[in-house]
């Protein structure tokens, strides 16, 4: 579909028509009658959690709620919506004297959706009761229910009105999971289910959308968007037409009954027409909070007041939106030393680098062996290092190597040359040519994904496994080529112990901290993507002394000598040197 055909709420502030295929419609009678709630995306948010965000979006029972209005996107068992009741009954009951049409006054203040059919009727019986306990009579109760409660796809429910507040727990379902008829309906419908978007990407949207002049949006949900490549569309929506007024990075709390793999945050975003920079764009941010009461009543009122309080865990920042660039959530004088040094030095690719990954073969277990047990000519073969090769922080080769069926100049070798290859790739065709990219181009059915350059093994290079919770740089001296789950850097500039002790020091991993997903238990990305953010001076523009000195801190590979170095290197003052944590180096 054209990207103009594209049915996106980006352009529109009301509802669009939701026609249905049957596809589609029998997708979602089959969704709601499924098992289990793994499919469907359920997790389930802890009551304190439910409560401080609903205190931190303002929907607070002092406030006249009844004259307000507001969703749950995805209701579930009612973990967000009971307490939203209770606070909007409370607020109806201490300001209506009269009581006498508890139907007529709340009834358009709150709508709330879930597609589940069961888990629907038994959320809509919790709600009745819970009126009832309340003094709601049973009629009214029943009325009530039947006006706020919507069983269906929030992605493609129709409504007639924006909300004031729009508050919950969105599903976490990977786009491979969605069913494809539903796929293809959202992605006519919502611009941010791009690339490789899960589920929450188009609740954002469509909440945020819904939302009336300076209404709350507050989700609790990954956050991963915010520097990914399939967050791009949204970034730009927000950047576009509203704000994000608080980030609370979740990852490591106990946020939610069970244990879950995402990587929570609570965002709370406001639609208002305030200038970009002016001083309410400013974003608020708190690193894993405490889960309890009384720690999270204290981080509402500092969230929640006019300024930020002395010595507390809130940071304030701006966060520099310029259409689907990564949005950087640091506190601004760590935003100020990186833009200083970005400014200053050009890239790591422009000071004479290269950034590339290792090989992926789509059957490891065919291309992959011992090295002497490698059953094909001797230049058909390399040997191969991985991340385990390189636990130690030196090269400790485990003696595997890859089979290699590309020439120097980069084109497949004739197999008829070589028929010791043809033979040990024959007796594994089945495995070979059964993958993605084989079946597209039977022809060449024996090619790894990535072509093989020989000339590389044999090329000095600096070898960066992609997950790791600092920089782990590793020198290979020219031996081996690399497997695709690690990156490496070549330069025929730059001496390349010089430049492992600058990949080592704390300034790579600002930038790297800075840009990347932040992984559970606190690990970083240091993928090429990143790597290319790096900055660095040209090696002709580094004086004797200093390049023997880094060239020295790469060999010993001792952080405080790598830190010392690459300070000098890049005129790292004193006070900024405080600001990423090493005031004494």
């Amino acid at each position: 579909m054209a990207a103009n055909d594209q049915l996106s709420l980006f352009d529109t502030d009301t509802d669009f028509a939701f026609s249905l295929s049957s596809d589609v419609e029998k997708t979602l009678n089959k969704l709601a009658r499924a098992d289990g709630t793994e499919s469907r995306g359920a997790v389930f948010t802890r009551v304190e959690v439910v409560e401080f965000m609903l205190d931190v979006v303002g929907y607070v029972a002092d406030a006249p709620l009844h004259r307000k209005t507001v969703l749950e996107p995805a209701c579930g068992g009612g973990d967000f919506l009971l307490p939203m009741i209770d606070r909007l009954v409370a607020s109806w009951q201490s300001s209506q004297p009269e009581k006498d049409n508890v139907v007529g006054d709340l009834g358009d203040a709150l709508r709330a959706v879930e597609l589940h059919l069961i888990t629907f009727t038994d959320t809509r019986q919790k709600v009745i009761g819970h009126l009832a306990d309340k003094g709601i009579d049973p009629v009214s109760a029943e009325a009530l229910a039947s006006r706020w409660l919507r069983q269906g796809d929030f992605l493609l429910e129709p409504f007639t009105q924006h909300f004031d507040f729009v508050v919950g727990n969105p599903p976490y379902v990977r786009q491979e999971y969605i069913p494809a008829p539903l796929l293809a309906a959202y992605k006519r419908r919502y611009a941010t289910l791009y690339d490789r978007a899960d589920l929450y990407i188009p609740f954002i949207e469509r909440a945020l959308t819904l939302l009336s002049q300076n209404g709350t949006l507050g989700f609790i949900c990954p956050d991963r968007w915010m520097k990914n490549r399939y967050g791009g569309p949204l970034r730009a929506l927000v950047a576009r037409d509203y704000h994000l007024r608080i980030h609370i990075d979740m990852v490591g709390t106990n946020a939610f009954l069970d244990e879950v793999s995402a990587y929570p945050s609570i965002i709370v975003f406001e639609r208002s027409q305030s200038e970009p920079h002016s001083q309410s764009r400013l974003t608020r941010i708190v690193r894993k909070p405490k889960i309890d009461r009384e720690s999270l009543s204290t981080l509402t009122r500092e969230l929640c007041s006019k300024h930020v309080v002395k010595n507390s865990e809130v940071q304030e920042t701006t966060i520099q939106t310029n259409g689907m660039s990564p949005w950087i959530l640091e506190s601004s004088d760590r935003i100020a030393l990186l833009r200083r040094i970005e400014r200053e030095y050009p890239t790591l690719e422009e000071a004479g680098c290269k950034v590339g990954i290792g090989v992926a073969t789509g059957a490891d277990k065919a291309f992959i062996g011992r090295y002497d047990d490698l059953d094909v000519e001797d230049d058909r073969k390399l040997p191969l290092v991985t991340t385990k090769d390189i636990q130690s922080g030196e090269v400790q080769w485990r003696g595997n190597g890859i089979i290699n069926p590309f020439a120097d100049d980069g084109k497949l070798v004739d197999l008829d040359s070589y028929p010791k290859l043809r033979g040990y790739l024959e007796q594994r065709k089945d495995r070979i040519a059964g993958r993605h990219c084989a079946r597209k181009n039977p022809a060449n059915w024996y090619r790894t994904i990535d072509r093989i350059w020989p000339s590389l093994t044999k090329r000095p290079k600096l070898l960066i496994p992609d997950i790791k919770g600092e920089a782990h740089i590793v020198y290979d001296s020219g031996h081996f080529y690399p497997h695709h789950n690690l990156y490496y850097v070549v330069s025929d500039e730059w001496d390349l112990r010089a430049l492992q002790a600058v990949l080592l020091s704390s300034i790579t991993n600002l930038f790297i901290a800075t840009y990347s997903t932040h992984m559970r238990g606190g690990y970083l990305r240091f993928q090429a993507q990143y790597l290319r953010r790096l900055r660095l001076p040209k090696w002709a523009d580094v004086n004797r002394k200093l390049r023997t000195r880094l060239v020295e801190a790469g060999r010993a590979r001792a952080i405080a000598t790598c830190n010392q170095a690459a300070f000098d290197l890049y005129e790292i003052s004193r006070s900024e040197r405080h600001v990423i944590g090493m005031d004494g180096a």
